[in-house]
């Protein structure tokens, strides 16, 4: 049998509140006591039941980590960053596949019967109102890679994607393509409406160029290179501007693959600077979007909100940069 709280206060000496004082964050024992319980803990092997002492303190440390962009390998890179960084602030990570759901009631359903503190929704593609419904019904939440407002109804974490569609459309611009395209993730999600709103923002400064769009119906490679395969089969544009680095690496294998070039024949501009953009076989020219920096500050405000729920919502907003590689011809 594992030693229980029992077994270390009759080592110790000590009554076995005080052994679950010494366990219990922010409980008052003195360092002599404190020194005492662990030496007895240590020689019997002894480790906080973390479900018992959510009985006691009412806190689960459990955090909801919610996403529907499972074939996205990006959030291989996201689930990495956040799960370690939650756990090195002693919370415990409980993820959530949404896959096609969209409702959010089915997951407040099943993250209360798992008693999570708290919430993080880590989708660029599902509507804002979806965070806004766990803080509706009385879970804190964060929303990262959320959509940016000056007026959020929850904390939201990201970039600002109208201003990296207006980055790539420059980008374009100073390299002398005179025919560009945007293509896109699926057309109803927030991140790839407000990044072709600031490519055409840019572009209707420059009348003489021409513009076409297309959308993929997910962000995945597969969907990326479907979608330029159709285009291949008309007059393709001399370069796009892709959603993500993903539907970037699946247009590069389909024009690769019909014996084209990259960039001597078509151009190409990713955003994300996931690890697979640099890849020597890929070396994607892309838009660095801070996932890290992300996550550390959702990790933080998540944190905050465990001692203060009613916090005032906020957003955060990261700056991104054009990481140059090999898939846009040379600045004219």
């Amino acid at each position: 049998m594992p030693p229980t709280l029992k077994d270390v206060a009759e080592r110790a000496g000590v009554s076995r509140a005080a052994v679950s004082r010494t366990f219990t964050d922010g409980a008052s024992v003195s360092l002599k006591m404190r020194k005492k319980v662990v030496k007895a803990a240590d020689e019997l092997g002894y480790s906080p039941n973390a479900l018992a002492s959510s009985l006691t303190t009412g806190r689960t440390k459990l955090i909801g980590l919610v996403s529907n962009n499972f074939h996205n390998p990006i959030f291989l890179e996201v689930f990495d960053l956040f799960t370690r960084g939650l756990q090195d602030r002693g919370l415990r990570p409980l993820l959530v596949n949404l896959s096609d759901e969209t409702d959010p009631a089915h997951s407040i359903r099943m993250l209360r019967q798992y008693s999570v503190d708290a919430v993080v929704v880590a989708s660029s593609t599902l509507p804002p109102g979806f965070a806004k419904s766990f803080r509706d019904a009385g879970v804190p939440v964060v929303h990262s890679f959320g959509r940016y407002s000056s007026s959020p109804d929850v904390h939201v974490v990201g970039i600002d994607n109208v201003e990296c569609g207006r980055m790539a459309a420059r980008e374009l611009m100073r390299r002398g393509y005179t025919d560009v395209a945007f293509l896109g993730g699926p057309e109803s999600a927030t991140s790839t409406q407000d990044r072709f709103k600031g490519f055409l923002e840019e572009l209707s400064r420059h009348p003489d160029v021409a513009v076409r769009h297309t959308f993929a119906d997910a962000y995945s490679f597969n969907a990326g290179r479907k979608e330029m395969l159709k285009r291949l089969d008309d007059r393709p544009a001399q370069a796009y501007f892709c959603g993500d680095d993903v539907l970037s690496i699946g247009a590069l294998s389909a024009i690769t693959g019909s014996g084209l070039k990259v960039p001597d024949d078509i151009g190409l501009i990713g955003l994300n600077d996931m690890e697979m953009a640099g890849w020597e076989n890929i070396n994607l020219t892309t838009i660095r979007q801070p996932i890290a920096q992300i996550i550390d500050s959702s990790i933080e405000l998540i944190a905050s909100l465990l001692a203060t729920p009613d916090r005032y919502p906020e957003a955060r907003l990261f700056s991104c940069r054009v990481v140059e590689r090999g898939t846009l011809r040379p600045v004219v």
